[in-house]
């Protein structure tokens, strides 16, 4: 792609974001959300791959649908409260109709299919700003109107999130899918806590966010899209197959790792809420998820391929790892003693 055209693109995914999470007006925050949307799209289809072509339509198709429901719903909210700030959301309907359309813009359960059939259509480095960038306008949206929406319906979906992300990426073997139904299933662990303490649902997208930046710059680097690849490449950088190892039981929040603090804090918010059948549910459903981590785990470090196999060895490179991938493998490992100071700041 051509650099002009990416900066501009880039640019746009920088400004729409900025729009949305600093609005007060829904309009400014739905035009955000489209200025997002449209940028996005060139980097999912720059390939040219039908695949590719295929996984913008849907995104823009899906994301479309999501904008007017939203839309929809803060119009119904002023046609009945005479009020367009994002925080004055109060009609029960309006709220309804504005989870569910974030919902689909998060891709949670019961709206979770376009999520990774796009993401497997879409290059390594633009399935990270799928799973990440593209994640925070709609989070901040349920942040700001976290006071007023349904905790019931949140919590429902939440949890069967948690358990289809889990459950659906069992049987994976492409890695963008295995990330992609990763991803379904931290956002359940999100949804379920929003309504009570927004921060904390704030603290776990950051860390999300962290982690899982961490996992698919290493993939890039390593060129890994299939669990076969991943089983060869340890010959190619071992070094980084071991961190990518502690960085993915990380992601399956794993003490004494980074990934377990915010688990072990939801969990505890909600036996405040006395919901411990929501917190048993949710931490056992997360067990399906730490199999598909302990899965790529195996792969990447632990398992040697066959010999048997005709597969081409890859030459061990002496290329330096990049510095962005060791500081965000580094967090994704060693937060969890200074959570003190990261729970003083939140």
């Amino acid at each position: 792609m051509n650099p002009q055209a990416k900066l501009v693109f880039t640019a746009s995914l920088l400004l729409g974001t900025t729009i949305t999470i600093s609005s007060n007006h829904w309009i400014l925050a739905w035009t955000g959300l489209e200025i997002n949307t449209l940028a996005i799209l060139p980097l999912i289809s720059k390939s040219h791959h039908p695949r590719a072509i295929e996984a913008a339509t849907k995104y823009f198709l899906v994301q479309a649908a999501a904008s007017a429901l939203l839309l929809f719903s803060s119009m119904t909210n002023a046609w009945y409260t005479g009020q367009w700030d994002i925080t004055q959301l109060t009609h029960p309907t309006s709220c309804l109709i504005l989870t569910s359309a974030i919902a689909i813009k998060l891709g949670l359960v019961p709206f979770h299919f376009w999520f990774p059939e796009v993401l497997q259509g879409s290059p390594l480095t633009t399935g990270l700003l799928l799973s990440t960038a593209m994640k925070f306008p709609p989070i901040t949206l349920l942040f700001m109107t976290s006071q007023s929406l349904n905790s019931t319906l949140l919590t429902t979906m939440a949890v069967l999130s948690t358990a289809l992300g889990g459950w659906m990426g069992l049987n994976q073997t492409q890695t963008r899918k295995i990330l992609a139904f990763s991803s379904i299933s931290h956002l359940g662990w999100m949804a379920i806590i929003i309504t009570y303490s927004p921060k904390l649902a704030l603290l776990n997208f950051y860390l999300y966010t962290l982690m899982t930046a961490a996992v698919f710059l290493t993939m890039n680097s390593m060129k890994v899209l299939k669990l076969s690849t991943l089983m060869t490449s340890w010959t190619k950088s071992p070094a980084l197959s071991a961190t990518l190892l502690l960085t993915l039981l990380s992601l399956a929040g794993l003490p004494p790792l980074t990934g377990f603090l915010p688990k072990w804090l939801i969990i505890q918010e909600l036996t405040k809420q006395e919901m411990p059948l929501v917190a048993t549910a949710i931490s056992l459903l997360s067990l399906l998820s730490l199999f598909f981590y302990l899965r790529l785990a195996y792969c990447s470090t632990i398992t040697l391929p066959p010999h048997t196999t005709n597969h081409m060895k890859r030459w061990h490179t002496h290329k330096p790892v990049s510095s962005q991938i060791a500081i965000l493998t580094t967090l994704s490992i060693m937060l969890l003693p200074i959570s003190p100071i990261i729970l003083t700041i939140m």
